[in-house]
């Protein structure tokens, strides 16, 4: 399905019904990436699931959009369906998303899901770092971008199926995934943000995480009033891929 957003379309999946819950995908990944998720917490909500502009099979649109452009995406895709709030939930570059969405549009958030993310902005060295990415994308493709992220996006434990599944996800077009590369770059520092969150919060952290390690994400949840943190044992980055069921449990748990 997509949605018009200006002169954009953002396309989108929904399953289920009941109260909404909007899940934000990774980068460099697309919305499929929640699909076993959404198919498994159906019968307890509606799940809604976008993808950011340029990825997916959503338009890039014109000039790069940030990560505050990509939370006024899913707040304009809430309104065409005739959503007032919902639960706003992300993983990775989805939890940055989530995060200014929480910035952007508090009052429409019944609840917040935060996985495998971040609230600090990029170091100088995580800077240098996109830096080189965005030179790899431009000489050899995104396919040598995600091959050299899998190490950091999945457990030493992770099946060749998860990888193999992660690369899939990850054939995305080179402007998005550039255009992506430069959001996640020039994203804020958003921790001084984290104790002014009043909805009911869940922090979501694979124990095996390189990006985001348990001790930071533990860090952001205990910043957010009522926060509470679920680690998921023999997790990556992508904790949801790798251990689908403990991630989908707690998030049923949670709504």
């Amino acid at each position: 399905m997509k949605a018009r957003i200006g002169d954009r379309a953002l396309a989108y999946e929904s399953i289920g019904g009941g109260q909404p819950l909007v899940l934000v995908h990774a980068f460099p990944l697309d919305g499929r990436m929640w699909m076993s998720t959404a198919r498994t917490l159906a019968d307890h909500c509606r799940v809604i699931v976008p993808d950011m502009r340029g990825f997916g099979a959503s338009d890039l649109g014109g000039g790069d959009p940030s990560i505050a452009d990509m939370a006024d995406d899913v707040a304009a895709l809430l309104d065409s369906l005739g959503i007032e709030r919902a639960t706003v939930g992300g993983l990775s570059m989805g939890g940055y998303v989530a995060l200014a969405f929480a910035a952007r549009h508090g009052a429409r958030l019944e609840r917040l899901i935060l996985a495998d993310t971040r609230a600090a902005a990029d170091s100088d060295v995580a800077r240098a770092g996109r830096a080189d990415a965005l030179a790899l994308v431009a000489k050899d493709g995104v396919a040598a971008l995600v091959e050299r992220q899998l190490a950091a996006l999945l457990s030493p434990a992770a099946s060749e199926a998860v990888r193999e599944q992660v690369r899939g996800l990850g054939r995305q077009s080179l402007e998005g995934v550039s255009a992506g590369l430069r959001a996640l770059r020039d994203r804020p520092d958003r921790r001084a943000e984290l104790s002014a969150i009043r909805c009911p919060t869940l922090v979501i952290v694979g124990s095996e995480d390189k990006i985001s390690p348990p001790a930071e994400m533990a860090e952001i949840a205990s910043a957010i009033p009522g926060a509470r943190l679920v680690e998921i044992a023999g997790a990556g980055h992508l904790s949801n891929l790798e251990r689908p069921n403990e991630f989908s449990s707690a998030i049923a748990h949670f709504i």
